[in-house]
């Protein structure tokens, strides 16, 4: 008995085959083999078609079915990741009307931002959690305002993720966690936002049929079946966006659990167990997997723009050529705590929400020609990547949210010692890694919403946790000395 998970990034579509009882991976794989292309008629535009995640789905399905020698017919249940805040339109055939406008597309921020003043900033934030900046329903405002030919033409909006639970089942349905991640959800009332669609002026119609995000979504169709190599009604029982598709894939489910990733960018994702937002709205606050009615649970959401690019940066334009990540690693541990008074303000990567949209741009303070090297320099990067990620938590901490543990797959920069054991230092939690990814997660998910696991302890028994890393109580101080000089900076 087989589980599978899809995640459909911007960069690639990967699927990963879990055994159901065991809960470990059998056979992953991700296409294409070079990154998906981006379409972008104008600056600041981003578009892709959907019908290139389905391709590619296809492609890595039948790899993991071929490597693995499973036969699909032996797949009990199907769960679907996807990259957030995108936008997919069809019409009453199903047909998609226009390309998919994608989460990094900034069209949508003015009109984002007159609804935030025209609706009201408290009323928005009590409400929706956020600002309605960038997101989905932005989104469609533009394609509303720009393109009436083609909104005249909507029966449906959907996520990315909706629209591969589309073609697998033939049903087009969402989630309280998706409607709320595209700014449609009202936490305060628990329905619709009357707020955004009247504001905008949009039809409740087109929005899809509202299911739970574990538990049978959708079956997958006979002609799907017979392509795809599975038995016909198959059910999809999960779906959700990366970030809080990732915190599963941790096993984050609880208030004041985190999970983290720090890739190009950073996230820090924390469980809050209250309805609550911050009134700077410096950080995004969206439904977590397991929120109903009953019992809310919050993903808040931090993100620096300014994380592994930088160190990505210092690697192509500072070391050596030829130097690994690694060798970089053991470079900056030569280096002492605090970085002998050397400070990186590492905001170079674009406007940063947690400094209320500002573009400061990266910085570099306290260099003595006499004293500093290479090591140091190294060193003051990853701790002031981390004290960005800790002036995030300081925020997540003021809206309620008490973090003694932050979860994080063995990736990135987590694989280096001064970044994890900086984090845990700072920050006093418990740095835990892990080896999982969010297809795994999705298929884990579509195990829970089959009523193959009883909960998520028995879903996540099998995660395998690499390494545990505590605060360093002995330095502690230093590590809050550097932090308090990097954050006067600011």
């Amino acid at each position: 008995m087989y589980l599978v998970g899809y995640d459909i990034g911007s960069s690639s579509v990967k699927a990963c085959l879990v055994e159901a009882e065991s809960g470990k991976m059998v056979a992953q794989d991700f296409f294409p083999k070079v990154e998906m292309p981006i379409i972008a008629q104008k600056q600041g535009w981003a578009e892709q078609e959907p019908e290139s995640w389905w391709e590619n789905l296809k492609r890595a399905h039948a790899s993991v079915l071929k490597s693995s020698g499973v036969n699909g017919k032996d797949i009990r249940a199907i769960g679907i990741s996807w990259q957030m805040h995108g936008l997919v339109l069809v019409d009453k055939q199903k047909k998609v009307l226009r390309p998919a406008i994608i989460w990094c597309d900034s069209r949508a921020v003015p009109y984002g931002e007159r609804a935030f003043e025209s609706i009201g900033r408290e009323r928005c934030l009590s409400h929706l959690l956020n600002s309605p900046g960038n997101f989905t329903a932005a989104k469609l405002a533009w394609v509303k305002d720009q393109e009436p030919h083609i909104y005249a033409q909507i029966d449906k909006i959907m996520l990315p993720g909706d629209y591969i639970g589309m073609r697998l089942t033939g049903d087009i349905v969402t989630t309280v966690e998706g409607l709320s991640e595209g700014m449609f959800w009202d936490f305060k009332e628990n329905r619709l936002s009357e707020d955004i669609m009247h504001y905008f002026g949009f039809d409740p119609g087109i929005i899809p049929e509202i299911k739970p995000t574990f538990g049978v979504q959708g079956a997958v169709a006979a002609d799907v079946a017979q392509e795809l190599g599975l038995k016909t009604g198959t059910p999809v029982c999960y779906r959700a966006g990366d970030q809080p598709n990732n915190a599963l894939s941790l096993n984050v489910f609880h208030p004041g659990e985190v999970a983290a990733t720090a890739g190009t960018s950073g996230v820090v994702y924390g469980v809050l167990g209250q309805v609550n937002y911050d009134r700077l709205s410096r950080v995004n606050t969206f439904a977590h997997v397991n929120h109903t009615a009953g019992q809310t649970r919050l993903g808040v959401l931090l993100c620096i723009n300014g994380t592994g690019i930088l160190n990505s940066w210092m690697k192509h334009h500072l070391v050596a050529q030829g130097i690994s990540y690694d060798e970089m690693n053991r470079r900056a541990a030569a280096a002492p705590i605090g970085s002998n008074g050397l400070s990186v303000v590492p905001f170079g990567n674009g406007a940063e929400r947690i400094l209320q949209n500002k573009e400061t741009g990266c910085a570099i303070h306290g260099i003595n020609f006499n004293i500093h090297r290479q090591e140091d320099l190294l060193r003051a990067a990853q701790e002031g990547i981390v004290f960005s990620f800790q002036y995030g938590i300081e925020i997540m901490k003021e809206m309620g949210m008490d973090i003694r543990t932050i979860r994080a797959g063995h990736a990135n920069m987590f694989l280096s010692p001064v970044f994890r054991q900086t984090l845990a230092s700072v920050s006093g939690a418990l740095i835990e890694l892990y080896d999982t990814d969010g297809a795994a997660g999705a298929a884990k998910g579509a195990g829970m919403g089959a009523g193959i696991y009883a909960s998520p302890a028995e879903a996540f028994a099998s995660l395998e946790k690499l390494a545990a890393i505590e605060p360093e109580h002995s330095g502690r101080e230093r590590y809050r000395e550097a932090y308090e000089r990097w954050k006067n900076l600011l």
